[in-house]
């Protein structure tokens, strides 16, 4: 009994050690006190055992002991097994900074660090353009016309955007932009998703494109000259980086610049000739300004030693000799400008590159650098917009249509998807603005802009999937008056670009975090780097006891014991512990998965892309937590907040479940299981409960629709009519026409009114003669009757509308000619 005891007490006492990392020296004192209380209280055998393991704690432990015998020996095994990281991966580590991310990597999160991000909201001037500029340019899309008829925004839509400032929001007040924090360039952006074509029109210039180059790198003569012109429009940029042999991996670019020197009007000019092939490069066709990335050499030595000097990004005017530009590639779905540009030995001088002389090399880590931000900002704004409207319209749409005398929405088999659109909604919103607040407060969330890019582009996938499912026949069938089948055919362009979401998911988010993101690993490459012992010893020993630590807190919290604090209260508090108990096990999962792959992780991307999934997740589901805990809750709202939490960490211990069974060591994978999920799994789908009630209010007038809606184009007062505003103005009256339709169907199935009334405006005119109904309310129904007919009408066009060579039409109901009679009659 005393030695079971014994055996327990040394189990918890290490327990409690290796939760809070305190080190050697606690362990070695917990091993030392028990083992001579063994001995004393004669349980000799156990008491020895505790005694030899507080020596072996102690040798290998205590760093004077341990700097003798062990670490070299660690070190020069940790020289042969270490990645080695190449000069661009170096500099997309070095990138951006770590925050959030940070803090679940290392596996016992400070929530506290995550709510000092305080949000102090839009300034007036912010609310100003979002209410009015923005409203004003959604008013004027029509999507069928722009995508099908013009292929382009019409002119009048181009003049206001340049006119407004929307091509300079990120460009300071000083040079003429508007100066916008990343939230509100954020929301301008969702508001503009009404259409994608001007979502990305807008976004592709305030994103990866000259003016954040210039604003942070550019000389201040290069400032004064394009800021201002790229703020009012007189400049439309772009940015040409990938080609026809570097899309994902853009630092294998072929483009080359070679230092030379050219006489130009009788002067020799020191500068650059330029030859390049890039495709897939926004704006292109219409840009006056190309920000260009190649290689630059420099095989005469004009401006050093040096032959390969790097990356370099320069700024070539259009009108540059040598340079093809203006031919259009035709995106998926959606006409916005995208084209080539060739260049064969294009001129320039020096000055051209940004940041002039003292930039070249350069290159990629400027654009790692803005990219870290771009990436958290337009395409996942694009997708979070895109996410409100089809929500808007879906909703009102499956609740004016009925079938079976009943609105679709009332249909459970509607329901799933509609609660899982607004579940994928809430979540969208909640990270996109979180994490444009933390840019706000100066953070550069590089692994973040990676799981946003490609999350909520993978969120806005299966949103438009499911808005075109309880569209039904509305959806595929394309005209003026389908809102949603062009924006759903142009899906694929956001999952590719800003870096494919296969590569980012398998390579990238993973790929980078480990490194960048893990308290330990940065300082122990750096400490192999320098040939530096003792600061391998320090950063070593640090990481063997963050990896017990996370052990212990992992497999503790799966048991339910010694809960971790969070600064919570109501719903919210069981899921934030929740992810401090999953934080805990990625740590641990992550550490064993590098240190029993090594240098093989960077192959193993299934592995690597599963990891990547649990933080991802976490990442989401945090930033839910901190938009639940930072803003005013509404009616329904925590259906959400349950839907959305529990989705999420449902897939985050999917996604652990799956790197336990693939672990190439299956032992290794066995024992991960027991100790992150010692349990079992303890979250399952949300509950069918959740998702009637998301779905019942997404598709009625309620506060959750409401909130839900928030900063979409939402009124029916410009140039082309808003479905969003007509499907809003039909839920507002819907409770009145439900009782008629209930009135009117009752009398209808009892025989009180004829067979033939078989739509429901002849119900309602015989209801109305029959008494059934008064004059009131039969106005009332021809109304909204009327423009519920409106809402569900799709187009028709002439027989030969689609052909664009009239001449190959055939008419298949022609009669035929005599000779075609004979022809037919001889071949039978």
């Amino acid at each position: 009994m005393l030695t079971l005891l014994l055996i327990v007490l040394a189990i918890v006492g290490l327990l409690v050690v290796m939760r809070r990392e305190a080190g050697a020296p606690a362990a070695l004192a917990v091993l030392g006190v028990l083992g001579l209380a063994g001995l004393l209280l004669d349980a000799t055998v156990i008491g020895v055992l505790l005694l030899i393991g507080a020596a072996a704690v102690a040798v290998a432990g205590l760093p004077a002991l341990r700097r003798q015998w062990l670490t070299p020996r660690l070190f020069a095994m940790f020289k042969k097994v270490a990645p080695k990281v190449s000069a661009t991966e170096r500099t997309a580590l070095e990138a951006g900074s770590v925050s959030w991310d940070g803090e679940l990597f290392s596996g016992k999160p400070q929530w506290e660090k995550l709510l000092a991000f305080k949000d102090t909201g839009l300034r007036d001037d912010e609310k100003a353009f979002l209410a009015n500029q923005c409203a004003t340019a959604a008013g004027m899309c029509n999507a069928w016309d722009i995508a099908q008829e013009r292929a382009d925004l019409p002119q009048q839509l181009w003049d206001f955007l340049k006119k407004e400032g929307f091509f300079g929001m990120i460009i300071p007040k000083e040079y003429g932009g508007l100066g916008f924090s990343a939230k509100a360039q954020s929301m301008v952006l969702q508001k503009l998703s009404a259409n994608e074509t001007m979502m990305v029109t807008v976004g592709v210039p305030n994103s990866l494109g000259p003016g954040e180059l210039l604003l942070k790198y550019g000389t201040q003569e290069q400032k004064d000259h394009y800021l201002p012109r790229l703020s009012d429009g007189r400049e439309i940029p772009c940015f040409g980086l990938t080609g026809p042999r570097a899309g994902s991996d853009a630092t294998s670019l072929p483009d080359t610049g070679v230092v030379c020197k050219q006489t130009i009007n009788g002067e020799e000019v020191l500068g650059l000739r330029l030859n390049f092939e890039k495709r897939w490069i926004t704006l292109a066709p219409i840009a006056t300004v190309v920000g260009l990335a190649f290689r630059l050499f420099d095989p005469e030595k004009l401006l050093g030693d040096e032959e390969n000097r790097g990356i370099t990004l320069a700024l070539i005017p259009r009108d540059t000799a040598g340079m093809d530009i203006g031919r259009r590639h035709h995106p998926i779905g959606s006409p916005f400008m995208n084209g080539p540009i060739i260049g064969k030995d294009v001129f320039v001088p020096l000055d051209t590159i940004i940041g002039g002389p003292d930039m070249i090399g350069q290159g990629w880590r400027m654009l790692v650098e803005c990219l870290s931000i771009g990436r958290c900002i337009t395409l996942p704004s694009g997708a979070t917009g895109t996410a409100r409207y089809a929500l808007g319209w879906s909703g009102g749409f499956t609740r004016v249509r009925r079938q079976f005398n009943v609105p679709v929405a009332e249909m459970e088999g509607v329901q799933e998807p509609l609660a899982r659109m607004a579940g994928l909604a809430y979540i969208s919103q909640a990270t996109v603005y979180q994490t444009a607040n933390m840019i706000d407060h100066g953070e550069k969330p590089a692994v973040p802009s990676g799981i946003l890019k490609s999350q909520l582009t993978e969120f806005q996938r299966v949103i438009l999937s499911d808005a075109m499912d309880v569209h039904g026949g509305k959806a595929v069938t394309l005209g003026p008056r389908n809102y949603l089948g062009i924006g759903y055919s142009a899906n694929p362009v956001a999952i590719t670009v800003e870096g494919a979401n296969i590569m980012t998911r398998n390579l990238m988010i993973f790929g980078q975090g480990a490194i960048r993101c893990h308290p330990y690993v940065l300082d122990e490459l750096a400490a192999k780097d320098a040939n530096d012992m003792q600061a391998f010893d320090k950063a070593f020993f640090s990481h063997a006891g963050l990896i017990f630590g996370n052990a212990a807190r992992a497999f503790t919290l799966g048991f339910g014991l010694g809960k971790a604090s969070v600064p919570f209260d109501g719903p919210a508090a069981v899921y934030a512990k929740d992810i401090a108990r999953l934080s805990a096990g990625f740590g641990l999962c992550a550490d064993a998965a590098m240190a029993s792959l090594g240098s093989a992780l960077k192959k193993r991307e299934m592995i690597s892309a599963r990891l990547g999934d649990v933080l991802s997740n976490l990442y989401l589901a945090s930033m839910v937590l901190k938009q639940w805990q930072a803003g005013s809750q509404v009616e329904g709202e925590e259906a959400l907040l349950h839907y959305s939490c529990r989705f999420l960490l449902q897939r985050a211990e999917q996604a652990f479940v799956e790197i336990f069974d693939n672990l190439p060591n299956r032992a290794l994978g066995k024992i991960l299981k027991v100790v992150v999920m010692p349990t079992g799994r303890r979250w399952d789908k949300p509950h069918d409960d959740f998702a009637r009630d998301i779905a019942t209010r997404v598709s009625t007038h309620s506060a959750l629709r409401t909130k839900l809606l928030e900063n979409t184009w939402d009124a029916d007062d410009g140039e082309q009519r808003n479905p969003l505003a007509r499907y809003n103005a039909l839920l507002v009256d819907y409770d009145r026409a439900e009782v008629i339709y209930r009135t009117l169907n009752k009398a209808y199935a009892k025989g009180e009114l004829p067979q033939t009334a078989l739509h429901p405006e002849a119900r309602v005119e015989i209801g109305l003669e029959k008494g059934l109904i008064n004059a009131e309310d039969a106005e009332f129904m021809r109304t909204f009757e009327a423009e519920v007919l409106e809402m569900l009408t799709v187009d028709d066009f002439a027989y030969d509308a689609f052909a664009k060579n009239k001449s190959t039409l055939i008419d298949h109901n022609s009669q035929p000619t005599p000779a075609t009679k004979q022809e037919e009659e001889s071949v039978k």
